[in-house]
């Protein structure tokens, strides 16, 4: 999914940011996004609340030349949205017994 304007206007706002740096924190966002997506598995950042925030603080950790830290202080909600995406691929039948895993 593309970061939107939207998503750039919010963290501009959390950050308490001027308009001068618009493109930057685009690619910025798009660039956390992505890495996210990578390590994660496939979110929604319209919809999963959760993953959104993890793009908001890498994007910050970046802004802030920390990038370095990010993944010691975010492992636990990097794995926390790894064992979600690979819980919601399990099929399990009508009693709770796995029947198997969708494929994407």
């Amino acid at each position: 999914m593309a970061i939107t304007d939207r998503f750039v206007n919010d963290f501009k706002e959390r950050m308490r940011i001027g308009d001068y740096e618009d493109d930057n924190l685009k690619r910025i966002l798009e660039a956390s996004e992505q890495d996210l997506l990578s390590k994660c598995g496939e979110f929604d950042i319209e919809s999963h609340h959760g993953f959104r925030e993890l793009v908001y603080e890498r994007a910050r950790y970046v802004y802030n030349d920390a990038l370095e830290f990010f993944n010691a202080n975010f492992q636990s909600q990097i794995n926390a949205l790894g064992m979600e995406k690979a819980l919601s691929m399990i099929l399990v039948d009508d009693d709770g017994n796995e029947i198997g895993v969708v494929q994407e």
